[in-house]
C-alpha cells in the first residue's frame, strides 16, 4: 500500500506531525490506539472520518520510517 496520498504534513496542524489528509488525526494517535488494543473497526467507528485505508497507511508510514532508520552506535566508556 502506498501511504503518500493519505499521509501529509501540514505546517499549520499539530506542529508538523504526519496526519491523515483532511483531518487533524495524527499517525502517532492511530498507532497509539492500535497499541492500546483498538481494532481497525473500533477506530473507524469512533472516528468515522477515517477509512480502513487510512489506518493501513498509518501503519505503512511507521513501517517505512523504521525500515529506513539509521542507527549510530555510541562508543561505550570503559569502567577501568
Amino acid at each position: 500500500m502506498i501511504y503518500n496520498d493519505r499521509i501529509v504534513i501540514d505546517h499549520a496542524i499539530l506542529g508538523e506531525k504526519p496526519i491523515i489528509r483532511g483531518t487533524r488525526i495524527s499517525v502517532e494517535f492511530i498507532l497509539e490506539l492500535l497499541g492500546n488494543n483498538w481494532s481497525h473497526e473500533k477506530i473507524i467507528e469512533n472516528y468515522p472520518q477515517l477509512e480502513n485505508e487510512d489506518v493501513l497507511a498509518a501503519l505503512n508510514y511507521a513501517l517505512h520510517l523504521l525500515k529506513t532508520e539509521h542507527i549510530y552506535p555510541v562508543p561505550q566508556k570503559s569502567t577501568a
